[in-house]
């Protein structure tokens, strides 16, 4: 018995070191830069709504509202705060930028939202880590979208 206890402490300990890696370093580069958000690299864990159309693996389209722009971004914000596992990292008028934590494994997702044009919000959406994500940072837009649709129109 206190073997076994002993070896889940163990085991418990070397699972929080492993997982606490998954978390990546923050890209020093996000944020607009020349009215743009970063590109998407060539791998297939990031969606962009400010890429080429033509790439379909990443582009995505950006979210619209029919409100004022502050009514936007308080609705935006509001839907954020209650979504589980986000933190808010930067909050500025035209610009949003967010990390969403995966529930199992802790892996980082880096969201970013900008307020483009009136009626636009570019969005940018990438994990940190890994090659694949399996299609949840565009999942996720679109899931946001339409809980956004319901409030911003």
């Amino acid at each position: 018995m206190r073997t076994q206890r002993l070896f889940f402490i163990v085991a418990g300990i070397i699972m929080s070191v492993f997982f606490s890696g998954c978390a990546g370093t923050p890209p020093q580069d996000l944020g607009i830069h020349e009215g743009q958000l970063k590109s998407c690299p060539n791998s297939p864990n990031c969606v962009n709504s400010q890429g080429p159309t033509n790439d379909t693996e990443h582009a995505i389209a950006p979210l619209s509202y029919a409100i004022s722009r502050q009514q936007a971004h308080d609705a935006l914000i509001a839907l954020l705060q209650d979504w589980p596992r986000v933190t808010i990292i930067d909050q500025q008028d035209d610009y949003i930028r967010c990390e969403f934590a995966s529930a199992v494994m802790g892996f980082i997702d880096d969201v970013e939202f900008y307020f483009s044009s009136p009626g636009r919000i570019d969005v940018r959406s990438a994990s940190r880590l890994g090659h694949s994500d399996l299609g949840v940072n565009r999942k996720r837009i679109e899931a946001i979208r339409e809980q956004f649709a319901a409030a911003a129109h």
